[in-house]
């Protein structure tokens, strides 16, 4: 276990971005990608929208949200918003940095937390929020039994590829479709965690990772950028 999470620390700290990106004009938010060593292997925890809400319900997504004037960076959203959502209490997650942040439909900078939790924690999800809580193996994200993928315009007219994952939870007994940002998250996370090629096309030169997706991130800043200026 000490060996699986000493090796992920020493990748995810070589894309650790900092706060590089928290100046641009946007309005913020952050997500935190909760991994835990099960089994001897790396998983993710997701969360599934309640129904209630008025954005997106239903969908997988992690746990996270907006920014608020009382956070005092992206680690303090997205661990508040954890021990909101889900009750992780922001001690019990060893945060390790911070990869390359997403624009979401909302023009949102979206920052993803990347943090190790116990693999013993068990969620009590807030009904508001959060429906369910379900880990999948990190591997599915390079290695996916059930993907598809989609070319997506953004609404500032960037041209991406949208990943979609049905994963078969055994332990729920159903199946759960991770897509979108969430997706894009969690596919850059297995890249950079194993460093092998997957299965299936990425939008990144795999042999200059750090640079690729930063050209590509500041591609998709720059589209948005420019539809916002022309709509001043």
């Amino acid at each position: 276990r000490q060996r699986v999470m000493e090796n992920a620390r020493r990748r995810l700290r070589e894309f650790d971005v900092g706060d590089k990106f928290s100046r641009l004009p946007l309005p913020r938010a952050a997500v935190l990608l909760p991994l835990m060593v099960r089994g001897g292997r790396l998983h993710l925890l997701l969360t599934v929208r309640s129904m209630q809400l008025r954005r997106s319900p239903g969908e997988v997504c992690f746990p996270g949200g907006k920014s608020e004037a009382t956070d005092k960076d992206d680690l303090d959203t997205a661990l508040r918003e954890a021990k909101e959502e889900v009750g992780l209490q922001p001690e019990k997650v060893e945060v390790i940095c911070r990869l390359m942040p997403g624009i979401d439909k909302m023009n949102n900078l979206v920052t993803p937390v990347v943090g190790f939790i116990e693999d013993t924690f068990q969620a009590t999800p807030n009904p508001d929020e959060v429906s369910e809580v379900f880990v999948v193996p990190l591997e599915y994200f390079v290695k996916p039994l059930n993907y598809k993928a989609f070319s997506y315009k953004t609404s500032s007219g960037y041209l991406t590829r949208m990943h979609c994952f049905i994963y078969d939870d055994q332990e729920h007994k159903r199946s759960f479709k991770i897509w979108g940002l969430t997706a894009h998250f969690a596919v850059f996370l297995a890249l950079v965690i194993f460093g092998e090629r997957p299965t299936f096309e990425v939008d990144y030169d795999l042999d200059n990772l750090i640079s690729s997706s930063e050209n590509n991130f500041i591609n998709l800043y720059a589209s948005v950028y420019e539809r916002k200026k022309s709509n001043l």
